[in-house]
């Protein structure tokens, strides 16, 4: 894991103490409930002790107290990721913590899940206009649309759909972007069951950096995302009427629809129908005026 240094270099000494303090300041907002476990009696802060940092992370206790006191130890990537994904850091809060620690930082590469969508699958999806429709995998990235599907949700006087990832994500969107501007329609109903579907999907990638990061991110963005996130509610996909709003035409009343996409594990194709005549007629304007 790492041996004990006798003689620091110059930068080591001016970055030992930085990174001393970086990481009690990160472990500081990490609570026990965020990594499941319980409070305890006579916590001093409200953040992890060291030993619990040292025991979710892997590493030895004493090691890790040696870390965080800014002593001359070495580490390797594995361990310092390992206390990155404990301490729940962002890609640049890791880059960071490499950068610190005196270790050559390798980008990591996109996330698995999300995954290219082939020719095939979008041809899919276009073959089906007038019906808006989408790629989605199991944290909301949007992978893939239709023309329709970005008339309806993507528009540029909105801002960007990009979430924390650097990916189109629907949940940042609809937890970030002001209530007048929301394409949902009563997001007190459709929010909690889209959180839920999310719980339900994150238990199979627990401790993944790219989830891990999202939750915790969104979670400071949208405090309601936060207190939807901390009720445990799960639920998977199902079909249901949305209804959603646009600018020019006003509400739409949809049917969703999601299939699932051999090759593309946790990934899914959402259509949405329209679920009456005036809907209909809406989609229809929609693309008219393009």
């Amino acid at each position: 894991m790492g041996g004990v240094t006798t003689v620091a270099a110059p930068s080591e000494t001016r970055r030992r103490p930085e990174l001393a303090a970086f990481l009690r300041s990160r472990r500081a907002r990490v609570t026990p409930a965020d990594v499941g476990m319980p409070p305890g009696l006579r916590r001093r802060t409200p953040g992890l002790r060291r030993e619990e940092v040292a025991q979710l992370s892997g590493v030895g206790v004493t090691w890790y107290t040696w870390l965080e006191q800014g002593r001359p130890i070495n580490a390797s990537p594995q361990v310092l990721d390992a206390v990155a994904r404990t301490l729940r850091l962002d890609r640049p809060e890791r880059e960071h913590l490499y950068h610190l620690a005196e270790v050559a930082f390798e980008p990591e590469a996109a996330p698995e899940d999300v995954v290219a969508v082939s020719p095939e699958i979008q041809g899919i999806l276009d073959a089906l206009v007038p019906l808006p429709a989408v790629v989605y995998n199991a944290r909301y990235d949007i992978l893939a649309t239709n023309t329709t599907y970005d008339l309806l949700f993507v528009r540029d006087r909105q801002g960007s759909m990009a979430g924390p990832l650097g990916i189109r994500n629907v949940l940042w969107t609809l937890f970030t972007v002001d209530e007048p501007n929301c394409p949902v329609v009563d997001t007190h109903l459709e929010l909690p069951l889209m959180v839920a579907q999310l719980r339900g999907a994150y238990g199979r990638h627990v401790g993944e950096p790219a989830w891990e990061s999202f939750v915790r991110l969104l979670s400071e963005a949208s405090p309601y995302f936060a207190e939807l996130w901390r009720s445990g509610d799960v639920l998977p996909p199902g079909t249901r009427v949305k209804t959603f709003r646009h600018a020019l035409v006003g509400e739409i009343r949809m049917t969703s629809v999601s299939l699932s996409v051999n090759g593309m594990p946790d990934c899914r194709i959402v259509t949405y129908t329209p679920n009456d005549e005036e809907s209909r007629r809406s989609i229809d304007v929609l693309l008219k005026a393009r």
